[in-house]
């Protein structure tokens, strides 16, 4: 269990989560869930207990009762920080939210932090960074001022650092800012919540209204369902005649998003060229491709490459 979750505060409920999760990685979801319930009747207010046996009842097929137990985890924890309620949306009991909560997309990248990039890069031959710095570089501009939105552990940091002058990124996650700044490229790195509408008397004032010639987000969008804040922010960001490059997951034919198993969102092309048009930007460039595997299967996405009209 993460750091969040450790305890339920009481040492013969956790023993029996332990018990329990063991027995669901041994393949055995309803037994977990039966020992589960019996912590919990220890701690009836330990909100990740409630999440961790929802996940039990799921895969062992009782739907309804899984559904309930997401609701109790919700109740106990209104700020979501295990993302209960994307899982009832995709279990039919809720509107697939347009955004996921922030405290789960934080939580869960300050969870994943240490491990990331061996998970990402070397399991799940996630290439996102290199496809989207080789339509950049197609440009062959050089940037006084690029802007990584969302830039996690820093991945695309190096595959754009010679073409830019300064290299300022921005992410929610504080532990993913750490790992970022080790390597040495950023110029400037900060916190910021990409699903709130831009505020520049906030964090991205420090980025400088309209003044970076490049904006980035590499692998980001699928963790937003509605764009229009991260467009909203593009749109102050970015300089006249300014290159924004990003990538969604291909939700294929529609005119909107989705939310996958993954909890990622997929976003269809014509949903994201009416959020072009709508902003003022202009198409350069797309790209489909696979973009990383998820439980072994590849993931399809499409890579923008757009400008700003001087």
């Amino acid at each position: 269990m993460q750091p969040h979750q450790l305890s339920s505060g009481d040492v013969i409920a956790d023993r029996r989560a332990d018990y329990a999760r063991m027995l669901e990685e041994g393949g055995e979801p309803e037994a977990a869930a039966e020992l589960m319930e019996q912590a919990l009747e220890l701690v009836p207010a330990w909100a990740a207990g409630w999440y961790r046996l929802a996940t039990y009842l799921e895969k062992a097929g009782r739907g309804e009762a899984a559904i309930e137990a997401y609701r109790r985890t919700l109740t106990l924890d209104p700020d979501d920080i295990f993302g209960a309620a994307l899982k009832l949306a995709l279990l039919g009991d809720a509107a697939t939210p347009d955004l996921p909560p922030s405290r789960y997309v934080e939580r869960l990248f300050d969870d994943y932090a240490d491990r990331f990039e061996s998970a990402l890069v070397e399991k799940l031959d996630y290439s996102v960074p290199q496809k989207l710095a080789a339509l950049i570089a197609s440009t062959g501009r050089r940037y006084e001022l690029a802007v990584d939105l969302g830039c996690g552990t820093g991945l695309l940091g190096p595959e754009i650092r010679a073409n830019v002058g300064r290299l300022e990124g921005f992410d929610l996650s504080q532990n993913m800012l750490a790992k970022a700044a080790e390597k040495h490229v950023y110029d400037g790195l900060a916190q910021a919540d990409l699903s709130l509408a831009p505020d520049l008397s906030g964090v991205f004032a420090d980025a400088g209204r309209h003044r970076a010639d490049l904006v980035t987000a590499a692998d980001v969008l699928m963790y937003l369902g509605n764009l229009e804040s991260v467009f909203a922010i593009v749109g102050e960001l970015a300089a006249s005649g300014a290159d924004i490059a990003f990538s969604v997951e291909d939700a294929g034919e529609g005119d909107g998003f989705h939310l996958a198993p993954s909890l990622r969102y997929a976003h269809s092309e014509s949903y994201v060229r009416m959020l072009l048009a709508r902003h003022g930007l202009e198409i350069l460039k797309t790209v489909k491709s696979v973009i990383r595997k998820d439980g072994g299967k590849p993931v399809s996405g499409i890579l923008f490459l757009t400008r700003k009209p001087a």
